[in-house]
């Protein structure tokens, strides 16, 4: 249904709300003209039985310099219609009514030739995976330079001037070493901006970013965001950034774009929408996602309820309106919803029926208060750990043997229902610290002491069922933990068989049951096959799996970061409901602060193998910090326009573990360095120092630079 056509809705309602618009209609409300048009844009894919709509009735416009941010769940279109706007839809997909104009000219009735010559040079595209852009056989440079020579006619010379000044631009560090550099051969961080700079060479007037930082860490993200928008602007670039990162879009557009199972249910200036949102899907979104001021106990999160609706299988009426709050039956599911314009604010427009009538403005419902859980004894220690990898010098493993430093000197402890949270960079060493605890791999020196048992040396093959029930893991991505020819029901069983639980198979069938039933989901899914269960539905079933044997300590590593928001509260508070209830140690490995000052009770931060910061979350998330930590909190994006943050980008990448710095770990990119005397940094690894009870950091600074510090992350007064 087009925004413009008339709305047969009950008279009482339609007449004060007015008429709707098209997003032409809500373009000539300014003055200049759209560089990116979408009016009424419809996309289906084409299978033998059925058509899929997976785009119904889409309008955005992006303006000369503006950014607009596309927000919504996995399957809700966004990039659909990033792929529309490429007209890179493949054999099945068909733009099946409305337009999309580019600088006025409708992409779609335009030939194979002025197609080519608008993409690449006119439109530009980064795709999450900076690797599916880049050819692995082929240096750098050559591929920068194939932009001006292919779409502006440019020599060798002047197309090698121009991509070394784009790589400057980018800030990468030796551009002629870079140039010559195969893909391979960078880090992600570095890979990503490889991909920007491309997608700048040829100087385009849009560029869409579909999802470009996720597989990034935090403080490389933060660099890259605040690179996309220095360069946007010297460029006079417009950008369509797609984003499930609330807080990423806050910090990045100017606009934003919330799309629901095709739709977009609402649009608008960031401050209105995220202010003064004016639909219950916006609503639920934030609701779901750990804003200041979230606490597990007295404020958790509330996720969605229900399951995001099948492309064949919406609800008649509005999309949203099985998981509505405010559903009316005979009302929101009577005809298709239109946009309707909010009365407030610049180009803000709502896809909701009952607007005018909600009280926006009331609280959620008080959740249940959660008790604060004490934490009990200690059930983990781990002492002066160290874990060293051995590697062969030359190409084939020949030459000098090399050792990397994975772990340095790991000393803490955890508690008895504590959620311990560790986090760091990619390469700090969360992830071997991880296999070492779980048995994967061996220590080279050090204690970790279970209770009273030490299993620093035990690999897991050699660890009895109780030993292994005890330590468990929630793994990242649900997608590859699971069996996909067998049963759910049966993937739990096998866990139990393996933990030696149950004397029959009629008990370990009763207690699959039970964990089903612990991990909320229903009884009847021990049939299901993996590929029958959404990406939450999975998570729900490697918890299950993890708890089935009685698990003391769960190293959950990045257990939500490839759910939708929605669905990470769902999951996470789950996981605190079962840590309450089974008195499990908890740590969780993330790169998440956000999600991580929410359930933390206490929080260690890694650097290059060493712990430069632990002590609670409280104290962790005020200063005085560690300078590593502090750079960590400037660049968590948080979805809240009353946070007011001091930036702190990092610069170079991390040291390898196998070629370390000389004195402290973090001296090559700390901005706090030249505040230590003499050149102690290079020279000598700090110790570790009390600031607090229980809160300690490894670092040189003085005392009173410490006590001066300034709180990074502050709420703005109301």
């Amino acid at each position: 249904m087009s925004d413009a056509a008339p709305f047969s809705g009950p008279a009482s309602f339609a007449a004060p709300l007015g008429t709707m618009e098209s997003a032409a209609a809500l373009v000539g409300r300014t003055n200049a003209q759209p560089i990116l048009e979408i009016d009424d844009l419809s996309i289906s894919f084409f299978t033998r039985t059925r058509e899929i709509p997976a785009v119904m009735s889409f309008s955005c416009s992006v303006m000369p310099g503006e950014a607009v941010g596309l927000v919504g769940e996995s399957g809700c279109g966004k990039s659909t219609v990033a792929l529309g706007v490429m007209q890179d839809l493949g054999v099945n997909g068909r733009v099946t009514g409305g337009s999309i104009r580019f600088k006025g000219r409708d992409l779609a009735k335009m030939t194979p030739k002025e197609l080519r010559e608008i993409r690449g040079s006119e439109i530009a595209m980064i795709y999450q995976e900076p690797m599916a852009s880049l050819n692995p056989a082929m240096p750098i440079g050559r591929q920068l330079m194939e932009v001006p020579m292919i779409h502006q006619g440019a020599s060798r010379e002047e197309a090698r001037t121009r991509a070394l000044e784009v790589v400057r631009d980018v800030k990468l560090p030796d551009p002629e070493r870079i140039l010559d550099a195969y893909p391979h051969q960078l880090s992600g961080g570095q890979q990503q901006r490889i991909v920007i700079a491309m997608a700048l060479m040829s100087r385009p007037s849009l560029l869409i970013l579909d999802e470009p930082t996720t597989a990034l860490d935090v403080t490389v993200e933060a660099a890259v965001v605040q690179l996309v928008k220095d360069l946007g602007r010297k460029y006079g670039t417009s950008m369509l950034f797609i984003s499930h990162n609330l807080g990423l879009v806050l910090e990045t557009c100017d606009r934003i774009c919330v799309m629901y199972s095709g739709e977009a249910v609402e649009r608008g200036r960031i401050e209105d929408v995220f202010d003064e949102m004016r639909h219950p899907y916006t609503q639920a979104l934030f609701r779901s996602i750990p804003l200041p001021g979230a606490d597990k106990n007295s404020r958790p999160l509330k996720s969605i309820p229900g399951n995001f609706p099948l492309p064949h299988e919406r609800p008649p009426g509005c999309n949203f309106g099985p998981r509505c709050d405010y559903f009316q039956k005979g009302r929101c599911d009577a005809q298709a919803i239109p946009m309707f314009p909010v009365e407030a604010g610049d180009r803000h427009d709502s896809r909701c029926l009952r607007l005018r009538e909600i009280d926006w403005d009331t609280p959620p419902a008080a959740a249940v208060v959660k008790e604060r859980a004490e934490p009990g004894r200690v059930v983990l220690r781990m002492d002066d750990l160290r874990k060293y990898y051995s590697v062969g010098g030359g190409a084939f493993g020949g030459g000098n043997t090399k050792v990397v430093k994975a772990n340095e000197t790991l000393t803490f402890e955890a508690r008895e229902g504590e959620t311990l949270a560790i986090v760091g960079e990619s390469g700090c060493g969360k992830s071997t610290f991880a296999k070492v605890l779980m048995g994967l791999e061996t220590a080279t020196s050090g204690n970790i002491m279970l209770f009273d048992e030490n299993i620093q040396n035990t690999p897991i093959e050699k660890r009895n069922a109780d030993t292994v029930s005890s330590v468990q893991m929630v793994f990242q991505n649900p997608f590859d933990t699971l069996n996909p020819s067998m049963t759910v029901g049966r993937q739990i069983i096998r866990a139990l068989e393996v933990f030696q639980i149950g004397a029959s198979d009629a008990e370990r069938r009763d207690r699959m049951l039970q964990l089903l039933d612990l991990v909320k989901l229903p009884r009847a899914f021990a049939d299901r096959m993996p590929r029958q269960l959404s990406g939450g539905q999975k998570q729900r079933v490697g918890i299950a799996r993890a708890f089935a044997g009685g698990a003391k300590v769960v190293i959950a590593d990045e257990p939500v970061s490839a759910l939708d928001v929605s669905v990470q509260a769902a999951v996470t508070e789950l996981l605190m409901d079962i840590q309450r209830k089974e008195r499990t140690t908890l740590l969780f490995i993330s790169h998440d602060l956000s999600i991580v000052r929410y359930l933390s009770d206490r929080v260690m931060v890694m650097y290059l193998g060493h712990v430069v910061e632990i002590g609670t979350t409280d104290q962790v998330f005020a200063p005085p910090y560690h300078p590593y930590t502090e750079a960590l909190l400037s660049a968590v994006p948080i979805a809240d326009t009353r946070v007011q943050k001091t930036h702190i980008v990092l610069e170079g990448e991390i040291p390898s573990a196998m070629n370390p710095p000389p004195g402290c770990p973090f001296q090559t990119r700390c901005p706090r360095k030249a505040q230590v005397p003499g050149t102690l940094c290079e020279t000598e690894v700090p110790p570790m120092r009390e600031l607090g009870p229980g809160h300690q950091v490894k670092c040189h600074l003085p005392d009173d630079v410490l006590r001066s510090m300034e709180p990074v992350i502050r709420i703005a007064a109301e």
